[in-house]
């Protein structure tokens, strides 16, 4: 057989992906040795890339290389084959948390300075700025999204159907959106014809022009966008939501993604907790003044700072505490993100993130929890109104139809446009708040004015845009994801956006290019697509739905959630336009909540199935384009391991003294063992792979016995953003005897060349 060798690079992320990581890249590192391929990985960690982003702090055993960067050069290589874990995308809360932690382990970086006051504050601030928020993704992702299902996991969930909370047909939970004055409203859009550079300009009442961002590159055939959401129309909007949820007698819930959407997002989440609580802040102006409050960062950011500072009075802070506790009574209740601990929706903007939290709303009736710890029904306030029908047109189909069958329903995949950085999660650069009265504007090369708007202090304006390349490679990619499947694919295009009114034009143009005879394509609004959508997932029926950025994003926690109960189990594949391939590993959201069972019970109930899924999808990759027949061998037992491993449901319990993480990554490699023992393709691993298989089973009760005793008690990892890896390898390694067999397997696979597992060493 053929094999050469060959790099596949696993990152190191955050928070429970990270744990399972400990676990996990040990045993695929021990199965691939010998096989021409060898694993790697890369730290794109929040407090990898905070380290790496200050080196002339640090002394030089400290310094780490910027390892995102190495990965944003890797993906222009037609050989890169990437498989990127869920990361941390940083709120300022979290940024802020980060840096305190890598401070008392000894790293002397600088706090984050959220109001710079000199030049070097600035400099400071702008490093930091390349951190914040959705960071990674938008760097890696040089090509466009294909999320599905595999049909190993469909079936699976088709068999053994999560639970769905029923929906009453009386429901009062609802959608609540802007109908003006919002990023859809304002919007212009315009494809530019030659290649230009372009800045972003702000002229004052008095005819001060400032520039906001300069030395911008616009491609030929570029959509470029501007848009802006005034302040005056989203206070009004809020407080009439507030009104009407106390009328309708509903939780009032905020539902934004401050932690992808960096800039715009935590001055929206701002201005509601300002809405919200603005009896205490004209009551408290003062105080709340002396404390230095950034409501951006929610009403915890009030408490913290309560809590923290050494001059106002403990009086004067009780008083401002139970006026809050007084408020809560003229005030509709809020949907509580933990009741137990009173911690509710406007606590900090990272707790509630709209992908995440309304399909979790959707199984369970279209209900939050409210202060009782019970389920109630919600306004779900989503302000823009660019995305929001896609949650609206679900809603009405739930309350309509009940709740939808996760044994019968239909697939709904996604091909999403996403190469090199387009629409929204390329704007955070450029996302401002106007800072006074006047015109914000983008002016070529020339000092044409491509856009402008009248704006007033305080809206918040943005600039996106999309390059020719991707939306070809995506129109493409829906075109061969159609023609595979034989199912509709359906673009998500409102004509009545200034941005889907461009869009149509060059979807149009590039269909053209493709044969489309025999296909299903139709291009439909937001609403109207989600609806036929729903209709169709709710009648068995399987859709494509080809989107945009941000709806990439939703919809692929939205449909996954609803088919299968979670997204971290879908494929994540990014064919690369340069020919490599990024292959993620799911969804995050929960991680935290994950990370703290663990730290109290040592008990993790991560799910690697995403990253058991992306690895088959990796070496599959590598097989086709790496000449590598040994990849090939290992992709078919692999697939034959997952559906094993999902047959036999060996998935982590949620259970203290059950099957975790790490029981769940012993099964796989029992699994995978046996597979690659059973198969014939290739002799040399199946003669070495029959002894690790034997001695797997034979030690199966034991292995699993010294995993299960290891949980149930507090554990000390060193840090959450930074742990200590000597105490984590021990943490998530802790069955000597499964460690003994691997590293046994691996000295024998290549005599004398045992080199340290996960880049970390033994």
């Amino acid at each position: 057989m053929k094999s050469s060798t060959a790099k596949i690079i696993w990152t190191i992320t955050d928070e429970a992906p990270m744990l399972a990581s400990f676990s996990l890249l040990p045993i695929i590192q021990t199965f691939t040795e010998g096989t021409g391929i060898s694993v790697e990985s890369k730290d794109i960690s929040l407090a990898g890339r905070i380290i790496a982003a200050f080196p002339e702090n640090l002394t030089e055993s400290q310094q780490v290389p910027d390892e995102l960067l190495i990965l944003s050069k890797m993906t222009q290589d037609p050989a890169a084959n990437i498989i990127k874990l869920p990361n941390i995308s940083a709120s300022v809360p979290q940024l802020k948390a980060a840096v305190a932690e890598l401070k008392s382990n000894g790293y002397k970086i600088p706090d984050f300075p959220e109001d710079p006051q000199n030049d070097a504050e600035i400099v400071v601030q702008k490093r930091y700025s390349k951190i914040l928020g959705s960071a990674v993704n938008p760097v890696l992702r040089e090509g466009n999204s294909d999320r599905r299902v595999s049909p190993a996991v469909k079936n699976y969930a088709k068999r053994h159907p999560h639970p769905m909370g029923e929906w009453s047909p009386e429901s009062k939970s609802h959608i609540a959106t802007m109908s003006g004055g919002d990023f859809f409203a304002n919007e212009k859009s315009t494809t530019i014809e030659k290649e230009t550079t372009a800045k972003v300009e702000f002229i004052a009442e008095d005819g001060k022009i400032t520039v906001l961002k300069d030395k911008l590159k616009i491609e030929a055939a570029q959509v470029v966008d501007a848009t802006f959401m005034s302040n005056k129309a989203l206070d009004s909007f809020l407080y009439q939501q507030v009104k009407d949820a106390k009328k309708q007698g509903v939780l009032f819930s905020l539902h934004l993604k401050a932690t992808m959407m960096k800039v715009s997002d935590p001055v929206i989440f701002g201005h509601c907790v300002q809405v919200f609580y603005a009896p205490i802040l004209e009551k408290h102006e003062e105080t709340i003044s002396k404390l230095g409050v950034n409501f951006n960062n929610g009403i915890g950011d009030l408490y913290a700072k309560m809590k923290s500072d050494k001059i106002i009075s403990a009086d004067k802070k009780a008083e401002i505490k139970v006026d809050i506790k007084a408020l809560y009574e003229s005030r509709p209740d809020l949907a509580m993100v933990d009741p137990d601990r009173g911690i509710t929706n406007l606590n900090v903007p990272s707790d509630v993130i709209i992908d995440a939290s309304i399909p979790a709303a959707i199984r369970t009736s279209g209900k939050m929890l409210g202060a009782d710890g019970n389920l109630h029904d919600t306004k779900f306030i989503i302000p823009d109104s660019t995305y929001a029908p896609l949650y609206a047109a679900t809603f009405e189909n739930c309350i309509a139809h009940g709740a939808l069958d996760p044994s019968t329903m239909g697939t709904v995949q996604n091909v999403g446009l996403m190469a090199k950085k387009a629409e929204e999660y390329g704007s955070h650069p450029t996302t401002f708040e106007a800072p006074g009265n006047g015109v914000m504007r983008i002016v070529d090369a020339e000092g044409q004015t491509i856009h402008e708007h009248n704006v007033e202090e305080g809206d918040i304006w943005r600039m996106a845009s999309v390059k020719d390349d991707p939306i070809r490679d995506w129109v493409k990619l829906a075109v061969t994801r159609a023609r595979i499947t034989g199912w509709p694919a359906i673009f998500w295009l409102n004509d009545k956006r200034a941005h889907g009114r461009q869009m149509i034009k060059k979807v149009k143009s590039c269909l053209k290019e493709h044969d489309t005879d025999g296909l299903e394509i139709m291009m439909l609004s937001i609403y109207d697509a989600a609806k036929l959508s729903i209709e169709r997932a709710r009648a068995g029926l399987n859709t494509i739905s080809v989107t945009g950025n941000v709806l990439r994003d939703f919809n692929t926690d939205l449909y996954p959630i609803l088919e299968l109960g979670t997204s971290a189990k879908m494929l994540s594949i990014v064919p690369l336009m340069k020919g490599g391939g990024l292959f993620e590993t799911g969804a995050g959201g929960s991680a935290p909540k994950h990370v703290q069972q663990f730290l109290e019970e040592a008990h993790l109930r991560w799910d690697s199935l995403g990253e058991f899924l992306a690895l088959a999808e990796s070496l599959s990759h590598l097989a086709r384009t790496g000449n590598n027949d040994k990849a090939e061998v290992l992709t078919k037992t692999l697939n034959q391991a997952n559906d094993y491993f999902l047959t036999h449901n060996k998935s982590p319990s949620r259970i203290v003294h059950e099957l975790d993480n790490r029981g769940s990554h012993f099964y796989l490699a029992m699994y995978w063992a046996k597979a690659l023992a059973d198969q014939t393709e290739d002799t040399e691993l199946q003669q070495r792979f029959s002894g690790l298989a034997k001695e797997l089973e034979e030690n199966e009760n034991r292995i699993v016995d010294e995993l299960n005793a290891a949980q149930g008690h507090a554990v000390d990892l060193g840090g959450y953003y930074h742990p200590d890896v000597k105490k984590v390898t021990e943490a998530m390694r802790p069955s000597a005897t499964l460690n003994a067999l691997l590293t046994k397997f691996r000295s024998a696979a290549v005599p004398g060349c045992l080199g340290p597992l996960y880049g970390f060493g033994e």
